[in-house]
């Protein structure tokens, strides 16, 4: 995956991480919108918290990401891999622990969780098809 990202420039990856960002709040508002007509508000509200933690988890990780390329030595990578995990622990733990003691609540962060992945998943494989960095990349391995 960070071969397929570093075919793109870094205003590239703004342009994607805004695009991103947009999607999730859209994301958030439909999820709100239909939530509440099927009288589910907590599970919407867990939505847009799943995808509000998952948005911050990503610009934090592209925030350390960039510290650390530019960092000289192999030696300052090791805290970006150790404050990922952490985050990502931390994300499940509190995840985990709504689905628990507030299960509509839990589930729909759970569910935006899982919704920032996609919309970032594409946004990703849409602006790599859109620069042929994907077709690039499959000819030079056959």
């Amino acid at each position: 995956m960070v071969n397929v990202l570093s075919a793109l420039s870094v205003p590239q990856l703004s342009a994607l991480a805004r695009r991103t960002a947009l999607v999730a709040l859209g994301v958030g508002v439909v999820a709100l919108i239909v939530t509440f007509v099927l009288g589910m508000p907590l599970a919407g509200l867990g939505v847009c918290l799943g995808l509000a933690m998952a948005l911050v988890n990503f610009r934090l990780i592209a925030r350390s990401t960039a510290r650390a390329s530019a960092a000289a030595e192999p030696a300052r990578r090791r805290p970006l891999v150790t404050s990922t995990l952490g985050r990502l622990g931390a994300i499940s733990v509190v995840a985990l622990l709504l689905a628990w003691l507030v299960r509509p609540l839990g589930f729909g962060t759970i569910v935006g969780l899982a919704l920032f992945q996609f919309a970032l998943l594409a946004n990703v494989v849409t602006a790599l098809l859109r620069d042929g960095a994907l077709r690039t990349e499959e000819d030079g391995r056959s």
